[in-house]
Parts: C-alpha cells; structure tokens; sequence
C-alpha cells in the first residue's frame, strides 16, 4: 500500500488561501485534511474535531513537551499544531493530507515527511493584500499593522516551497493549485 502524501499549503493573512483549501477539499475527490490543535477560542461556526482541535493552553503545553506535534506555531497570541498520530495515521493509511500551516510549521513537517508537497499561495502584492484584510472588517488597525508585518516576512519563506501561486483571479489559481495536487498524486501512484 502506498503512503499518502502531506500537502502543505501556506499563505500570508488574506491571500485567500482558506478559500484555495476549501476549494480544493471540495472539487477533488480522495483528499483528507489535517485538523490542527489550537488555544484560540473557536469562532462562532466552528466545531471541534472539525475545524480545529480546541485545547487549553496547559493541555497544549503538556502535549508539546511529551513531542506529540510535528509543527507547533505561537499565532497571535494562540498557539498552533498539527498532531503527529493523528497525521500519521492518516498517511500510513494511504491518505493524501491537506495541511493548513504557517511558513515555519511547513519547513518542520518537510523534515519529518521528506514527501511533502509544500504550496506557497502568494497575493498579486502587498497593496492588494493589505485591501482584503481590511475589506474582511475583522480587525483592529494594530492587528492589521501586526498582519501585513507577518506577511511580509512570511513571504521571504516562498523560496522554500516546491510551488508558488499567486492568487491574483481565484479560478486560475484553484485551477493551478487542482493541477499541482493531481499531478503529485499520479506520481505517488506509480
């Protein structure tokens, strides 16, 4: 049986890669997504075991010191990560796995599953970006300025990834993203 594949996909805040996963989750057939542990309070439509894994900070500490995640990330004030048996579970069973992590997280998971796929999702630029973040109305003027910061230094980490994309129109990016994803995954059949 062969193992799956991780799929890493990693953006800025706003280049819409929520939007490119979802997407992506729902038009092809077969993929599994890695649900994260995360301290942050879920958002009203959030469930747990869903869309992410609602942990206390204590119970995530203790989890990271017994090395039970492959990637942890401290995001604005919460912490991230992807839980080892739970990925690997998934992969060993031959599932191809859409992992939803920061630039750091990837580069991490990269060392413990030299297969991965890591995808860049990149705005047009930075003008372009910091106008979805504002346009989303969910953030103060100093989360913004934390924002585009973060994006700007997450996007020296591109240069890491096998491919880029930039999200200028959302169907021809999805269509790039699709092709990248099925194009890996016929390799790993062979």
């Amino acid at each position: 049986m062969k193992t799956g594949i991780p799929i890493i996909i990693s953006a800025p805040s706003g280049a819409g890669k929520t939007t490119l996963i979802k997407l992506l989750m729902k038009k092809v057939r077969g993929l599994s997504y890695s649900v994260s542990a995360t301290t942050r309070p879920p958002s009203k439509n959030e469930k747990n075991g869903r869309d992410y894994f609602f942990i206390s900070a204590k119970e995530f500490l203790r989890r990271k010191k017994a090395n039970e995640f492959v990637e942890t990330a401290l995001v604005h004030g919460h912490h991230y990560g992807t839980l080892k048996k739970q990925l690997d579970k998934k992969l060993k069973a031959g599932e191809d796995v859409v992992l939803d992590v920061d630039v750091i997280g990837a580069l991490n998971v990269k060392k413990y599953y030299p297969q991965s796929l890591l995808i860049f999702i990149a705005p047009p630029s930075m003008k372009i970006l910091e106008e979805r973040i504002r346009n989303r109305h969910r953030d103060t003027e100093k989360e913004i300025q934390r924002r585009l910061k973060n994006s700007r230094k997450e996007m020296g980490y591109k240069k890491f990834y096998d491919y880029v994309i930039v999200n200028d129109k959302l169907n021809r990016a999805f269509n790039e993203l699709k092709k990248i994803v099925k194009n890996r995954r016929e390799k790993n059949v062979n």
